[in-house]
């Protein structure tokens, strides 16, 4: 039977007992992460918590709705048993009718029938650090290749002592007023999990510098068990010229290759980021975005005027 939570009768004890044993763990699922980036989150759960979905959840002008958190590509279904499409399926059907619009990304395991569900594929891209750094090397593109050249001709050094203000203000400055979409509250959001996330060794922040000493690069990866995740990243124009990043990543590589890990890149449906990430031998791995609208017709236009043309 599957039944509805609301965050306060949530066991987050358990919760996490299953997301750990669960056959598609991953730490946006974990309920410390979830407080982070969506408070006050609920739930489905079935059979003393052995199949869970967590419900990321939100309310304007009188709308109760499911959203994609910032910094969490995927959610969806958790399990320890057997993952099936029929299962996914009945908790998408069980989400409660009170929220009247859902737009969120299932994990790569959970498989939906698209004749039923208004689902479309998103890409991911992950690169598996079973083989040893030469080999791994050999599969990067001449382009990779080049600016590692470049990076060890410039004198870039890669080290481990970077703050997160430092990455957050890096790309504040560099991203931040071009990209327009975080605001001072998801910067506030990602600098907690940061932190939350180093202090639970859950995370490791990177970052390049110059000879001069200045910091041109840096980048943030999530830690969980067999998969590493490259969460969040910024790099200046002199990074850019002296391939910085590309050392960055390379290090990286280096420093876990050998291991029966996942590096994974979090994908991007930009064809320009996506081909960056699969310059390093990375491959696609697909999941689900899911839509369900059950909104009246005059809101379902007001939805769709401020997405197509205020966003």
């Amino acid at each position: 039977m599957i039944r509805y939570l609301k965050h306060p009768d949530i066991d987050k004890s358990r919760w996490d007992d299953c997301i750990n044993h669960s056959v598609n763990r991953i730490i946006y699922a974990h309920s410390w992460y979830l407080d982070i980036v969506c408070q006050g989150w609920d739930a489905l759960v079935e059979d003393d918590y052995v199949t869970l979905f967590p419900l990321t959840h939100n309310r304007k002008f009188g709308v109760s709705y499911l959203f994609q958190p910032y910094f969490t590509q995927q959610l969806g279904l958790f399990t320890r048993n057997h993952l099936t499409e029929k299962l996914v399926h009945d908790f998408l059907d069980s989400i409660p009718d009170k929220f009247k619009f859902v737009e969120i990304n299932l994990n790569s395991l959970n498989k939906v029938d698209p004749a039923i569900y208004h689902a479309s594929p998103r890409v991911n891209l992950e690169l598996d650090m079973i083989n040893t750094y030469e080999n791994l090397r050999k599969n990067y593109d001449q382009n990779v290749k080049r600016n590692l050249k470049k990076a060890f001709e410039s004198s870039i050094t890669i080290r481990r002592k970077v703050e997160p203000d430092e990455l957050i203000t890096l790309f504040r400055e560099n991203y931040g007023t071009k990209e327009k979409k975080l605001k001072f509250r998801q910067y506030e959001v990602l600098r907690k999990l940061m932190i939350c996330c180093l202090k639970r060794r859950s995370g490791v922040m990177m970052g390049a510098w110059l000879p001069d000493g200045k910091l041109c690069a840096a980048a943030f990866f999530l830690l969980d068990r067999s998969r590493i995740i490259f969460h969040f990243a910024a790099s200046d124009s002199r990074a850019r010229e002296s391939g910085a990043m590309f050392l960055l990543i390379d290090s990286f590589i280096r420093e876990y290759a050998g291991q029966a890990l996942t590096l994974d890149f979090e994908g991007s449906n930009d064809p320009n980021v996506s081909r960056f990430y699969k310059s390093f031998g990375a491959v696609e791995c697909n999941y689900y975005k899911v839509t369900i609208d059950r909104l009246p017709w005059i809101a379902q236009k007001a939805v769709y005027f401020k997405k197509r043309f205020l966003q």
